[in-house]
């Protein structure tokens, strides 16, 4: 029979972890309710000791441990031991990134989801790709259906793509926020294939996608579908605010122009 002996450390966070070390087990569980519980067993024998359990600034603890039984129980390193650590650091949130408007304003970019079709796998009724497409981030996109929820995005012609810009807004949208996305790219629904996989931890803000190759080279393609594949909390519905596609701007054949920076050059900049 096992007999173990526990101890409680304040932690902040939740998850669940077993180690083995020789005839030594280590159970770690780092609650939400602010507390760390260990148990050390070993084979008839009851151990008063218990490996060490520290939670650093950066929110991530450690359990130093030696194997070999609970005599050699140690609260760090000792010379000529072999020590077994079982370290966890919660996940840090996602960036947001910088508004696509500043992207437009260098003039190396254009934004051109106008210049597409636009479908949804599914979307509540008032929730739909209006909404997705209206430069306000106060609306949104809601699907209605099973996941994965896809926005498919089919241009008339083969297109250059560089950037892909999603809005999500975890603090009003919580478990619609999405967490997991795939990006992929193809000349229909047949043969799409997948570019870009994105972990999103919280998110609140714009989510830059660059749509390039190992060489940094945009994207030529007919589609573009975006696919929710989770989202936080479990929750089965999705939010999305707003999408934004972005082509390089090409430079002039006749020349290298200063770029138009300011909103009264840029209203001159082409012909119409």
């Amino acid at each position: 029979m096992t007999h173990s002996t526990h101890r409680n450390v304040e932690a902040t966070t939740s998850h669940n972890q077993i180690c083995t070390c020789d005839n030594i087990s280590i159970l770690g569980c780092w609650k939400s309710t602010g507390v760390i519980e260990g148990a050390v067993g070993t084979e008839g024998a009851l151990s008063s000791k218990v490996g060490e359990a520290r939670l650093s600034e950066e929110a991530e603890w450690e359990w130093h441990v030696t194997a070999g039984g609970p005599e050699n129980l140690s609260f760090g390193k000792q010379p000529g031991l072999e020590t077994n650590i079982l370290k966890m650091t919660t996940p840090n949130k996602t960036p947001p990134g910088a508004d696509p408007k500043q992207l437009e304003r260098t003039g190396t970019v254009r934004e051109i989801g106008s210049q597409a079709v636009w479908s949804l796998s599914s979307c509540k009724p008032g929730f739909g790709v209006d909404q997705l497409r209206d430069d306000n981030l106060e609306t949104y996109w809601q699907s209605d259906g099973s996941q994965p929820h896809l926005v498919n995005i089919q241009f008339r012609r083969k297109t250059t793509v560089k950037t892909l810009c999603i809005y999500a807004d975890y603090k009003s949208d919580e478990s619609y926020t999405p967490s997991k996305i795939s990006v992929r790219v193809g000349n229909n629904f047949h043969n799409l294939q997948e570019i870009r996989q994105l972990e999103l931890v919280e998110p609140s803000g714009w989510i830059h996608v660059p749509l390039t190759d190992n060489h940094k080279k945009p994207t030529r393609t007919f589609m573009i579908q975006i696919a929710v594949l989770a989202n936080h909390q479990n929750g089965r519905d999705t939010h999305m605010r707003q999408i934004k596609i972005y082509t390089p701007v090409e430079e002039s054949s006749i020349g290298k122009f200063p770029r138009c920076t300011t909103i009264d050059f840029m209203m001159y900049r082409s012909i119409r």
